[in-house]
């Protein structure tokens, strides 16, 4: 446990215990909870009139006090400008020296929210990725945290410091090369340290008020939802939804730390992240919700092996070497053995799977690599499609989720090209320019709106 010699008591003794049990009184009114870490999105600090603002909040989050560690991230779109840059440079850079140049952006937002600190009259101290114990393996631009040690994080704090940390980042165990965590990183980041400094809740702030029922992009009258737990929000990001990452989601899950989705914009109530454990509020409903919400996802391609000899071991061989080349695979589907036709078509199936839009070369390269030794016809490369995705934990128990999902898509007149199930989720892949239509039925068809419409404050949801 981690004790602060700072504010108004010490932190508990696990991640989140001051919201054990509370329920929307939680977000309603946010009491001072001893050690609080804050995520800011690019959009947040996008300016420097926004990183004033930002400092304010921190302020009076300190003021109140509490214990306060900062994680930013680039101003507005800094990375892509510097991504750009180095394009502009070398068509290939170097991964060491990409890792190196895209870093500035952090440490540039975390040196100027620190000044701005100051200037109100709190101590601030700024650290980067190393500086602040993230030890990481030595992937770059995708690394992975392999420990947290925090030392002068808590130094700082002991001395009445808010602590700002540069987020995305870190530094490899073996190599001691500056490394990135890639998409979603800073949120990775924040989480990290609430969990290693047995903080009470980790907020993050974007520039929507919460996770909603759907991107309000594309559904303006989504609901916001007060409480969602840690499954759903790892199936919502998983398809799709941008407003938390994947990572960020299994490492708050791993350590339970909760987590309070806000608007930087704005002081309306966000939504809190959290175990089914924690759900014992008298005043929410006795069942859980049957649906969270509907996400969907423009950044995947299919591929599809045409004529693959229907026999054991052919699926095997296609997706070893799909792993060989470092290929994520998401939906699949196999069409099994024509036995009508011509001689050519029987005892051939197709094999169908979706893939990072960015992995579909490597993922056609590895396949025609593989395409003699076993047997298939050709590889059909196709990047116009979208996944759209119904998520809910009490769908399970309830019939006829599914026949109204695919009921109001063809009402739509939308057709499906991939079906994927779990527990809590169901899945289609379409055409992408179906997407937004296929997402508004669906969320209509299970009347998840509000009756307000929803505010996206710098424009991206993010």
């Amino acid at each position: 446990m981690v004790t602060v010699a700072v504010g108004t008591r010490p932190s508990p003794a696990r991640p989140g215990e001051a919201y054990r049990g509370r329920g929307a009184a939680a977000l309603r009114s946010l009491v001072a909870v001893g050690l609080v870490v804050q995520k800011y999105g690019g959009s947040s600090v996008a300016d420097a009139e926004r990183i004033r603002r930002v400092a304010e909040r921190i302020v009076a989050v300190r003021k109140r006090g509490d214990s306060v560690v900062v994680v930013v991230s680039a101003m507005g779109d800094t990375t892509d400008e510097l991504l750009a840059l180095a394009q502009q440079v070398s068509p290939l850079p170097q991964a060491r020296e990409l890792d190196m140049l895209l870093t500035a952006g952090e440490r540039i937002s975390m040196a100027l929210l620190a000044m701005a600190i100051s200037s109100l009259g709190l101590k601030a101290r700024s650290f980067t990725g190393s500086q602040a114990g993230m030890i990481t393996d030595s992937a770059h631009g995708r690394a992975r945290i392999i420990d947290v040690t925090p030392g002068r994080i808590r130094a700082a704090l002991e001395e009445g410091a808010i602590a700002i940390v540069a987020g995305f980042q870190g530094v490899s165990q073996d190599t001691k090369d500056v490394t990135t965590l890639g998409r979603g990183g800073s949120d990775t980041t924040a989480v990290a340290l609430a969990a290693s400094l047995h903080a009470d809740v980790c907020e993050i702030y974007t520039d929507v008020d919460g996770v909603f029922t759907a991107d309000p992009r594309i559904v303006p009258h989504a609901r916001k939802l007060d409480r969602v737990s840690y499954e759903e929000m790892l199936e919502l990001a998983a398809m799709g939804a941008k407003v938390l990452m994947l990572r960020c989601v299994e490492y708050a899950r791993r350590y339970d730390v909760p987590v309070h989705v806000r608007s930087s914009f704005s002081a309306h109530d966000g939504t809190l992240v959290t175990a089914k454990a924690a759900i014992q509020s008298t005043e929410e409903t006795v069942e859980h919700a049957i649906i969270s919400g509907v996400a969907h996802d423009r950044s995947e391609a299919k591929v599809t092996v045409v004529g693959c000899p229907d026999k054991p071991g052919v699926a095997a061989s296609v997706f070893r070497a799909l792993a060989d080349a470092g290929v994520n695979l998401d939906m699949i589907v196999q069409v099994g053995s024509v036995s009508v036709g011509t001689a050519s078509q029987a005892g051939r199936a197709d094999i169908s799977f979706t893939v990072p839009e960015a992995d579909g070369a490597h993922a056609i390269q590895a396949l025609e690599k593989v395409r003699p030794e076993i047997g298939f016809e050709r590889t059909v490369y196709d990047e116009h499609i979208g996944k759209v995705s119904l998520i809910g934990a009490g769908m399970k128990s309830h019939p006829g989720v599914s026949a109204t999902f695919f009921g109001a898509l063809a009402d739509a007149g939308i057709n499906v090209e991939i079906i994927s199930t779990s527990e809590i989720r169901i899945s289609v892949v379409v055409r992408d320019s179906d997407v937004p239509g296929a997402v508004r039925s669906v969320h209509d068809a299970f009347e998840l709106g509000g009756e307000d419409e929803a505010m996206v404050y710098a424009g991206s949801g993010r």
